[in-house]
C-alpha cells in the first residue's frame, strides 16, 4: 500500500511540473503574440491606451502567469519531498519557495505601482 501512494505522489509530483511546463509555454506564446501586437500602428490595434502602459501590461501579465508556474513547480517540490525527503529536494523546495516568494513580492509592487500611475491621469482630468 506504501509503494501505491509513493508512486502516486511521484506521479502527481510529475503532472504538477508539466502543468509548470504548459503554464510557461502558454504565458511565454501569450506575450510573444501581445508584443508583435504592440509593433502595430495604434489605429490598427483599436488601442487608446498609451503604448509604455501596453508594454508594461504584457510584463506584468507575464510574470503573473510565471508566478502561477512557480506555485505549481512548489507544489511539485512539496509532493517529491513527501516521499522521499533528500537534503538535495530539500535544498531545491527551499530555492523554488524563496524564488517564488521574491517573485510574488516583487510583482505585487509593480502591479500595486501600475495601478497608481493609471489612477493618476484620472484624478487630474
Amino acid at each position: 500500500m506504501e509503494e501505491y501512494l509513493k508512486t502516486g505522489t511521484l506521479f502527481l509530483s510529475s503532472l504538477a511540473e508539466g502543468a509548470a511546463g504548459l503554464v510557461i509555454a502558454f504565458a511565454v506564446l501569450e506575450a510573444i503574440v501581445r508584443s508583435v501586437v504592440l509593433f502595430l500602428p495604434a489605429q490598427w490595434r483599436g488601442s487608446a491606451t498609451h503604448h509604455l502602459m501596453e508594454k508594461e501590461e504584457v510584463r506584468l501579465r507575464l510574470g503573473r502567469w510565471l508566478a502561477v508556474a512557480l506555485e505549481f513547480l512548489l507544489a511539485a517540490d512539496i509532493l517529491r519531498t513527501a516521499v522521499a525527503p533528500s537534503w538535495d529536494e530539500i535544498g531545491k523546495l527551499a530555492a523554488v519557495a524563496t524564488l517564488r516568494t521574491v517573485l510574488n513580492y516583487f510583482l505585487q509592487k509593480e502591479i500595486d505601482r501600475a495601478r497608481v500611475r493609471s489612477a493618476e491621469p484620472s484624478q487630474g482630468g
